[in-house]
């Protein structure tokens, strides 16, 4: 690719996606277990889609959130899963500039709006079960919109300068990313600039990204949890606690998510092990959300029994 220093990324035509460092032979495996995660993600978030969108009983706030987190996690998922699949039958296992340009940007914007959402989820439950008298209020359709919309926009924004600043990177050194897809850690590891600027400004938006959303999550759910404790009424804890269950659940995987970001500013000695801890926020997150969610709701089950027929006797069971 030329000598140090001189080649830089308008000489690059495409790259190599390592993946799995792994047996041949175990490569079935992997490809079966990724399409079967990926079709589960599929089936699972479509379907809360048109639950939500089908069932007037849930044209609320808090459904009207899990309906945007279920196309973010379906369409996050969809950047990453196809193209690691193909690189398990693919013996060159190349994605292209432009490829590798488009799985970072849009990787980047889904799973920044993921974080934003769920904060917005967090912040619904609170003032759902702390204001109850003022929810639908506080909680206007409009807000609602701007809320959604204002977590796309900061996806977008950080997606626009991590991805700009990463392919103004001269790639020198070799074009194999020891990775399953186009991030930014693998990129900078392979590129022979000086990345003290660009791991700033990573740091940078790691703190005004993951903390913030992180700390409204918890700051939300301790107030929530303080007045469930105050209620005398012992149907009045199960029904809020209710409520808020699958945010809770949630409430783990949002910190497993920022667990997970914090690892690409850390130095990678450990590279498979990385590539195994991404894939929770990657594949199984979008995979677990809609579980959580149809598993430990009432109206969606009653929903989804509609939908299918029935009188929901097999949902009720679980």
């Amino acid at each position: 690719m030329g000598d140090r220093g001189t080649s830089n990324h308008s000489g690059v035509t495409d790259f190599i996606l390592v993946g799995f460092r792994v047996r041949p032979e175990l490569h079935i495996l992997l490809f079966l277990l990724f399409l079967l995660v990926y079709m589960m993600i599929l089936l699972e978030n479509v379907g809360m889609m048109a639950i939500i969108m089908t069932d007037p009983r849930l044209n609320t706030p808090m459904y009207f959130f899990l309906g945007n987190l279920s196309f973010v996690d379906l369409f996050y998922s969809s950047v990453i899963a196809p193209k690691a699949m193909i690189n398990f039958w693919s013996e060159s296992k190349t994605i292209s500039f432009a490829g590798c340009v488009t799985q970072l940007f849009l990787f980047a914007v889904f799973i920044v709006t993921e974080g934003f959402l769920l904060a917005v989820m967090a912040y619904d439950r609170f003032v759902a079960i702390c204001n109850p008298l003022l929810s639908s209020v506080q909680m206007s359709t409009r807000l609602c919109t701007q809320l959604v919309a204002g977590s796309y926009f900061c996806g977008c924004i950080s997606s626009i300068l991590q991805t700009s600043m990463t392919f103004t990177l001269s790639f020198c050194a070799s074009q194999a990313i020891n990775y399953f897809y186009c991030d930014v850690y693998p990129l900078q590891t392979i590129s022979c600039s000086d990345l003290y600027i660009h791991k700033m400004v990573s740091f940078f938006l790691c703190i005004i990204i993951v903390f913030p959303t992180i700390i409204v999550i918890i700051v939300s759910y301790m107030y929530i949890v303080s007045t469930v404790l105050k209620l005398r009424s012992t149907e009045g804890h199960k029904k809020a606690f209710s409520t808020c269950s699958s945010h809770l659940g949630v409430l783990i995987v949002g910190i497993l998510y920022g667990a997970g970001f914090l690892m690409y500013l850390t130095p990678d000695s450990f590279p498979e092990l990385s590539k195994v801890a991404s894939l929770c926020y990657t594949l199984v997150t979008p995979m677990l959300n809609p579980l959580i969610y149809s598993l430990r709701n009432k109206d969606v089950k009653e929903a989804l029994g509609k939908i299918l027929g029935g009188k929901c006797s097999y949902f009720t069971l679980f």
